[in-house]
């Protein structure tokens, strides 16, 4: 029910000022008949009427903060769900059309990115050359062998890990093997 505590935090807030007029009414009214002193009608509206009021609207204003903070945050849950699902759908994005499409900056879709692959939900590697992102089966993207120019890296890593020979980011999950090698580097590159 997200989206509840602003509907909520109005009402109480909505009860609050009702409660504070109805008692100040009543109240107001028994003191302009003559029925009640002026101390007591003070009394009265502080007691029945300002602090239902304070109290109402105290709890309305933090429900209503809290839902739109949850709001927010669910707004960012659903961008990074559409943005993995469009990379792994298609196989390979570029960065551009992920921009477009999502309606996001690179920075934001360079954080989403990260923050997919710190929680392992995301594998595979992005050419910032080309701006290209590349969804890659984890035994692929998990092994020694950069899947974008072919060079071994010495250990694998886990999470993000730039290839030395061609700088793409290797976005590796958190349970893919820990292996190492002798560096090679790809064809037609010497060797450093």
């Amino acid at each position: 029910m997200i989206g509840s505590g602003k509907t909520i935090g109005i009402i109480l807030i909505g009860v609050g000022l009702v409660v504070c007029a109805v008692v100040t009414l009543f109240v107001g009214s028994g003191a302009a008949s003559g029925q009640t002193t002026t101390a007591a009608t003070v009394l009265g509206i502080g007691i029945f009427g300002i602090i239902p009021l304070v109290l109402f609207s105290g709890v309305g204003i933090y429900l209503f903060t809290r839902g739109s903070a949850e709001e927010k945050e669910l707004v960012q849950v659903r961008q990074k769900e559409r943005l993995l699902g469009m990379i792994q759908a298609q196989g390979k994005v570029t960065l551009n059309t992920i921009m477009v499409e999502q309606h996001l900056s690179r920075d934001q879709v360079q954080n989403y990115i990260y923050e997919l692959v710190q929680q392992g939900l995301f594998s595979g590697y992005i050419d910032w050359k080309s701006a290209t992102f590349y969804s890659q089966d984890a035994s692929r993207v998990g092994s020694n062998k950069c899947p974008n120019c072919g060079g071994v890296r010495e250990i694998v890593g886990k999470g993000i890990v730039k290839c030395p020979y061609c700088g793409v980011e290797l976005f590796i999950p958190p349970n893919a093997p820990q292996t190492t090698a002798t560096p090679v580097p790809p064809e037609g590159q010497p060797a450093a």
